[in-house]
């Protein structure tokens, strides 16, 4: 079940990954550290290092702190209302990274709204340059990433029994103490996985720095790509990638030791348990949490009309504060709608109306054909990852099999190794077998980078998933096949259909894995995308960010939709 993934990341990630990391100790066929020393020599990379872990840090932290509140609230909301505020934050996720980032970079501008509303409200007499400076990175790396711990967080969260915390007020714990003592350490694997998630995305990312940072915000990972674009220096580049694989993997390792892997893919209710008994809250003492839950408390008192803590679903300060991060989510990339209809470009506010900005986009052959290419590898990805990743969470979860942490360890190595790793080394591999430019190409190496997340989506599935309905099934003189084609597939269909979108929606907004593989030839709608924003800015941009912000609402809502579907068969 397991032989077409191994055999797919061997190939695909392994090799070529290793290969690049061999590059960077092998000098004209000869071993040699030359490569390190020119690394550790010049205090330049050992800066930007330090400057790219800076960043991550701080967009983990500022992540997890805001996108608490919002996961805790969504978690305790009804099915209804819940599937409304995941809307928002879907609709955040999925929106390309590129969008956003382009969005923020009209917002921060001398004529755009952030400046516009300083100078309204007196703040300042004059725009001023809010781009290129560590707040802006940080900003646009927060918008960006936040939906992802939110997610993390949240599928911990709607598994978490509420009656634990409501149990503690009935045995007299104040509101603060149950929830510091109580529901928090529950909720701590979740915050783990989504601070090593957002940890891991933000250490290899590039496109918020490159367009929103300046000289002192360069983060390693465009030192990667100057090295291997510009200079086609590949032992260097292959050294500043073994410095990255190091300090992620050590988080990694850190990770596993305290948690364990098993938590990213949704622990059940005995690993939540046992991670709050013996993970790092544990250690960090009763006397720690208790003074916390005490300083709640006192807050608390202060408001002695307010409902309980633990009544979230209708507490207006935890709504509020909900709504303002879902705000900050959402509005850069709505803004981009009416700047697509105005007859002034990007300049905020708009005037007038116009269809021109749509025509160009049509009429632009590159345009088009880039997002013809994108929707059909898109889909190959999306099929391919289903198709393979589905068998292993059937094993992982279900199979009697020795070696499972190691097994997960691999799969989710496309996650765990910084996604400029992969471009390269899939670049410098796809060039001795001339899949450079080509379409399939990018269709296996967007494949790889798919799997993981059908494999976690299926498997949190799987995990609530009563298999005594097999058992039933089989009781009753049906076959193994025939009681997965007409028990097991139609009530995980849902949860399929979200692994095919996941991995859909992955592939469709993968630039990264295109800047390398697609060689300049062809171009995916990222990557037409990226050499407009990075070479010339023009209204047609806003055009084309509506159209996929518009796309990707679609794409939410049909999931949404037949997922209703089911549950009402």
């Amino acid at each position: 079940m397991a032989a077409p993934l191994v055999l797919l990341l061997t190939v695909l990630l392994v090799y070529p990954v290793g290969q690049l990391l061999l590059l960077s100790v092998y000098s004209g066929g000869e071993f040699s550290l030359a490569k390190y020393r020119q690394l550790f020599e010049s205090s330049v990379y050992f800066n930007v290092m330090l400057i790219t872990l800076k960043i991550s840090l701080w967009t983990t932290v500022l992540s997890v702190v805001a996108g608490y509140p919002v996961a805790y609230l969504i978690s305790s909301l009804q099915k209804d209302r819940k599937a409304r505020w995941v809307f928002w934050v879907l609709l955040s996720f999925w929106t390309s990274f590129l969008v956003r980032a382009f969005a923020w970079v009209v917002m921060l501008g001398r004529n755009g709204v952030v400046n516009q509303l300083l100078t309204a409200l007196g703040l300042q007499d004059t725009p001023t340059s809010l781009l290129y400076s560590m707040g802006a990175v940080l900003v646009g790396m927060v918008h960006a990433l936040m939906p992802l711990a939110v997610l993390t967080m949240l599928s911990v969260m709607e598994n978490i029994d509420r009656n634990l915390p409501r149990a503690a007020l009935t045995l007299g714990a104040r509101p603060g103490t149950a929830f510091w003592r109580i529901y928090f350490p529950l909720s701590m694997p979740g915050v783990a996985a989504g601070a090593i998630m957002v940890f891991v995305t933000a250490i290899g990312f590039f496109i918020v720095p490159q367009l929103l940072g300046g000289r002192k915000e360069i983060m390693i990972t465009q030192l990667i790509i100057e090295q291997v674009l510009q200079i086609m220096n590949w032992g260097f580049a292959g050294s500043i990638a073994v410095l990255m694989l190091v300090v992620v993997m050590a988080v990694f390792a850190f990770y596993d030791k305290v948690l364990g892997l098993s938590t990213m893919t949704g622990a059940s209710a005995r690993d939540r348990v046992r991670a709050a008994r013996e993970g790092p809250l544990h250690k960090l003492g009763d006397a720690t949490l208790g003074a916390l839950g005490t300083v709640s408390d006192r807050v608390i008192a202060l408001f002695p009309r307010r409902r309980s803590l633990h009544e979230a679903g209708t507490s207006l300060p935890l709504r509020g504060l909900a709504l303002l991060v879902l705000v900050f989510l959402s509005v850069p990339a709505l803004l981009m709608i009416p700047l697509s209809f105005g007859k002034t470009g990007l300049n905020w506010p708009p005037s007038g109306f116009t269809l021109q900005h749509y025509q160009s986009l049509v009429a632009s052959p590159l345009w088009m054909s880039a997002a013809v290419r994108s929707l059909g590898i898109g889909f190959v990805a999306a099929l391919l990852a289903m198709a393979i990743g589905t068998p292993v969470a059937f094993l992982l979860v279900r199979g009697q099999m020795r070696g499972k942490s190691l097994m997960l360890a691999f799969v989710l190595s496309p996650i765990i190794i910084p996604r400029i790793i992969i471009a390269v080394g899939m670049f410098y591999f796809f060039a001795r077998v001339g899949l450079v430019g080509t379409s399939l190409g990018l269709a296996i190496g967007h494949t790889v980078i798919a799997v993981p997340y059908v494999v976690m989506t299926m498997m949190a599935v799987l995990r609530n998933y009563d298999t005594r309905l097999d058992l039933a099934a089989q009781s009753l003189g049906a076959t193994p096949w025939q009681t997965l084609r007409h028990v097991t597939f139609p009530i995980l269909g849902a949860g399929m259909l979200s692994s095919f979108l996941f991995a859909f929606a992955t592939s469709f907004d993968e630039l990264t894995i295109s800047l390398f593989a697609s060689g300049g030839l062809t171009s995916t709608l990222p990557k037409q995308f990226w050499d407009e924003v990075t070479l010339q800015i023009s209204p047609v941009i806003a055009a084309v960010s509506t159209c996929l912000f518009v796309f990707v609402a679609a794409l939410i809502s049909l999931a949404e939709w037949l997922r209703r579907r089911a549950a009402a068969r």
